[in-house]
């Protein structure tokens, strides 16, 4: 079996993966930034003037025959000190307006709260061979999750590497860790302020000792060989975000343990191997699998179909190696397990919800493949939840992104059986240890329910609670209500929405709603658990989660419906919900606050573009604003598969449609906006939120406090700490809650008036 780096067509994307939006329950972070002495003007003169307009200077694009006018191309240079200045005022002046919401510290202190009745919260399990448990751990006095180790459930922890007591004064964190497959060694990635891009740490695990080499320029702690020696890795051409070189035509490396760095070769790159087409944006990985034996080459994108190649596993540390394809993107393989027989794979091919196939390690073949699970009429697969066992193959279903089933298919068996799980859940997380073995654990969760893992055994079919974070209580949840409902979107097709209200909770619209949603990269968003957001529920309000296109939650038809050409349904489709909770008298259009990240930046963007009457509050999070210009940003040319290119006519036109800067119109009156970028952000270049809020203030004439927020010590949300996030969450909550006009968040002194 091998394990795929992370599924790195989405991180080389926009989207944080889904195991870290599961952990942390956030998508996106902003943080306070450090002001600056000697700054453009006291922070007690711009909560009384307001900060000065962006500069601006117009530059005109000709596409395929159109003009396009940019009224702020000049932000696009991050080193200008005109912009810099701006940029920093701006900050201030959101900085104080945010601090002055009456109510926000008060929920920072009930954050605070419920994090201190968990005495430990434990994620990212990996288990080796000789059933060592490696994981990260927080307790409530932690700021970084630390990683430790334990032979097996009951064996007494170690603490391996405290990010925290690394470099006093500095901001560290664990980006990734891989172990090895018989738990001798861990490598893990550490980074700075949240920068991604950091080095990669190899440690003895018995002697609790670094080796001295340390693999530069890498995020992540990259993936161990059969041989438990020798670490595959993809390092970047340089450190800076504004090179759009950094990361094109980058190598996959070997690196083994205590040989000088400088003599690791490349394995696997466009330069190696021209005749395979690999394009500049590509990120090429390499491994091996040690149940199949056969060496991998892996080419990622954010295109969610696999584009891999197969060789014999010693093939892989010689020179030539002979690579044969596995997977081609038009097979729209997914995801992919093994054991010693077969290649098994989920294909969305001529399948709009994914079916399952199977093809012999001796001789792949996907034109040959067999079906093992037909597709099902309402359930799609969770491709990342594809495990193998000596008994068999799991996995996981779900019914519009939030009602989720466990299969098991038996080893040499075309019937799979659904089994019976010990609570219903929304959310099921999958754990192995190897092909060899049967141990399998499941972590299920929902909206309201913290999540419990539980190991289940083949030979009774019974699970057994084994927690690992410890049991903790909310009473203040006890009377939540979860409404699962599908309203109607613009061309009729039916939108799951998730709705988390208290009981009792009125009907007349006057209540606060706050929307969350994504729609991209077919990432589903939910069932979580994450009592800081539920605290909107506390203040008499509905958190909605609308499951728009783009996303999963319906299958890989779902995805194709809301990308490039297609996009227009992503926010259409958010619009609808907001609609459906007006007309049926949950809320009012002046109740009504939409959040997303990211990629998210679309959705919410556009949806206040096209109708600014709807909203009273949108809050972009480091998001694509403008996605005409991605291109011209380091990270963007690896997204063309989901969004497009300006190079093809229709890719242009859809990426005009989804651009939420093109489409700010002056004299329009816009809801209040919350708009926040990471100046160390890899994914999202900070220009690109920083160019839509300055024309958002140049346009609206509604009145509302139009914030942006630059944090100089931030990326893309990686790397919080503990106390940023709470603060994080309290400036959202808090904006969403004033600008809804709920009692108890009023400024004290209202500096955006």
């Amino acid at each position: 079996m091998i394990v795929l780096p992370g599924r790195i067509g989405v991180i080389g994307g926009l989207l944080i993966t889904q195991s870290h939006l599961l952990t942390n329950c956030r998508i996106m972070h902003m943080k306070p930034v450090l002001l600056l002495a000697g700054m453009l003007a006291s922070v007690a003169a711009l909560a009384q003037q307001g900060p000065p307009a962006a500069p601006s200077v117009t530059a005109t694009d000709m596409y395929f025959g159109t003009k396009v006018e940019d009224p702020y191309r000049n932000l696009e240079n991050l080193n200008d000190a005109a912009v810099q200045t701006w940029m920093k005022s701006q900050a201030a002046y959101a900085r104080q307006t945010l601090d002055a919401i009456s109510g926000r510290q008060g929920l920072i202190d009930k954050m605070k709260d419920f994090d201190s009745r968990k005495a430990s919260r434990v994620s990212e399990l990996r288990v080796t061979d000789n059933d060592r448990y490696f994981y990260f751990k927080s307790r409530p006095q932690d700021q970084q999750p630390k990683l430790y180790c334990r032979d097996g459930y009951k064996g007494q922890e170690v603490l391996l590497f405290d990010p925290e007591n690394y470099d006093k004064g500095k901001v560290f964190n664990i980006s990734g860790f891989s172990p090895t497959n018989d738990g001798s060694k861990v490598s893990f990635g550490l980074t700075e302020k949240g920068a991604e891009l950091g080095r990669t740490l190899i440690m003895d695990v018995k002697a609790r000792k670094l080796y001295p080499e340390q693999l530069q320029l890498t995020r992540g702690g990259g993936e161990w060989l059969p041989d438990n020696q020798t670490l595959a890795y993809l390092p970047f051409n340089n450190g800076d975000l504004k090179d759009m070189a950094a990361r094109q035509n980058t190598q996959c490396r070997l690196h083994r343990v205590g040989t000088p760095v400088a003599q690791d070769q490349p394995v696997f790159s466009s330069q190696l191997y021209p005749k395979l087409s690999i394009r500049s944006s590509d990120y090429p990985y390499a491994g091996i699998d040690r149940d199949a034996k056969l060496a991998y080459g892996f080419l990622y994108s954010v295109d969610r179909y696999l584009h891999g190649y197969y060789a014999p596993a010693e093939s892989l540390t010689k020179p030539n190696v002979p690579w044969q394809p596995l997977f081609q993107p038009a097979d729209e393989v997914t995801n992919f397990v093994t054991d010693e027989q077969y290649i098994y794979f989920v294909t969305s091919k001529n399948t709009p919800r994914q079916k399952l196939m199977r093809m012999p390690v001796a001789k792949p073949n996907v034109a040959a493949a067999e079906v093992l699970v037909p597709e099902s009429p309402d359930e799609a697969i969770k491709d990342e939840q594809l495990k193998t066992t000596k008994d068999g193959l799991y996995f996981v279903r779900v019914k519009n992104g939030v009602q989720a089933k466990l299969y098991f298919l038996p080893r040499n068996s075309k019937s799979a059986q659904e089994l019976k799980l010990p609570q219903p859940s929304g959310l099921i997380e999958l754990v192995t240890k190897n092909a060899q073995s049967s141990d399998l654990w499941a972590t299920l969760g929902g909206w309201t329910a913290d999540r419990q893992r539980y190991r289940y055994t083949a030979a009774t079919g019974k699970f057994t609670s084994e927690p690992l974070s410890s049991e903790v209580q909310y009473p203040e949840f006890a009377d939540l209500v979860v409404e699962e409902i599908t309203v109607p979107s613009h061309d009729g097709v039916m939108v799951p929405l998730s709705l988390v209200y208290k009981k009792g909770t009125p009907r007349n619209g006057s209540v606060p709603v706050l929307m969350v949603g994504y729609g991209a990269y077919s990432k589903s968003t939910g069932p979580f658990f994450y009592p800081p957001y539920l605290l909107w529920t506390q203040q008499g309000g509905v958190l909605a989660v609308a499951h728009v296109r783009g996303g999963g939650e319906l299958g890989e038809e779902w995805h194709k419906a809301g990308q490039k050409t297609t996009k227009p349904n992503t926010w259409k489709d958010l619009i609808a919900s907001a609609e459906y909770l007006v007309q049926n008298k949950y809320t009012s259009p002046g109740k009504i606050a939409i959040n997303g990240g990211s990629a998210g930046g679309i959705l919410v963007g556009r949806a206040m573009t096209e109708r600014p009457d709807l909203f009273a509050v949108a809050i972009p999070e480091v998001g694509l604003m403008n996605a005409v210009r991605m291109e011209n940003s380091p990270n963007g040319p690896v997204n063309v598969p989901e969004f497009g290119t300006v190079q093809k006519e229709d890719e242009y036109k859809a990426l005009l449609a989804m651009d939420a800067y093109h489409h700010l119109q002056k004299g329009t009156k816009y809801p209040a906006t919350l708009v926040t970028a990471g100046f160390n952000d890899p994914r999202v270049i900070a220009w690109q939120p920083a160019k839509f809020a300055a024309r958002l203030q140049a346009s609206n004439t509604s009145g509302k406090p139009v914030l942006f927020f630059t944090d100089y010590e931030a990326g893309h949300g990686n790397g919080d700490s503990k106390q940023k996030q709470f603060e994080t969450m309290a400036d959202l909550l808090s904006f969403g809650l004033w600008q809804t006009g709920t009692p108890g968040f009023q400024p004290k002194a209202t500096a955006a008036k």
